[in-house]
């Protein structure tokens, strides 16, 4: 391996030292419902966000809130010596895909039959720490942008 090319993997490794990543695979709730869950807590702290998850009433969000503590574990395991409170977690970043679709026959009037596709996704949750430099670094982009 090269200096370059090392230089930039050890960049990459420490930027995403602050990230913590989980994955819920094959979730047997439609996408479109998941995404209406999952856009209420993009961008938040994760305190707020488990907290308005915690006490909603779709039942897409008791799952989406298992997944947010299992990023919030999985944070904890890699940055051990740093204080979860002090970090400032936050959902940085939530991404819904479609999954592999159940087909199902409905019977129908007439000796006919309708398809139901039960439908099922994919969730990924990235959270991210609020450091002094990340939030000194973004006050100056939006003071040069204004």
């Amino acid at each position: 391996m090269g200096a370059r090319k090392r230089q930039k993997a050890e960049a990459i490794k420490e930027a995403r030292k602050n990230l913590a990543i989980a994955k819920l695979n094959n979730c047997p709730t439609s996408p479109r419902k998941m995404r209406l869950v999952a856009d209420m807590v993009r961008g938040m702290d994760v305190d707020k966000a488990m907290f308005i998850l915690r006490h909603s009433g779709k039942e897409a969000s008791n799952r989406l809130e298992k997944l947010i503590l299992s990023a919030t574990n999985n944070w904890a395991q890699k940055n051990e010596d740093v204080n979860m409170d002090e970090a400032g977690l936050y959902v940085k970043d939530i991404s819904v895909d479609g999954a592999r679709m159940l087909k199902r026959i409905q019977p129908a009037p007439q000796g006919r039959a309708h398809r139901v596709r039960k439908r099922s996704n994919h969730v990924t949750v990235i959270l991210g720490s609020r450091s002094n430099k990340e939030e000194v670094v973004a006050e100056e982009v939006n003071d040069s942008n204004s």
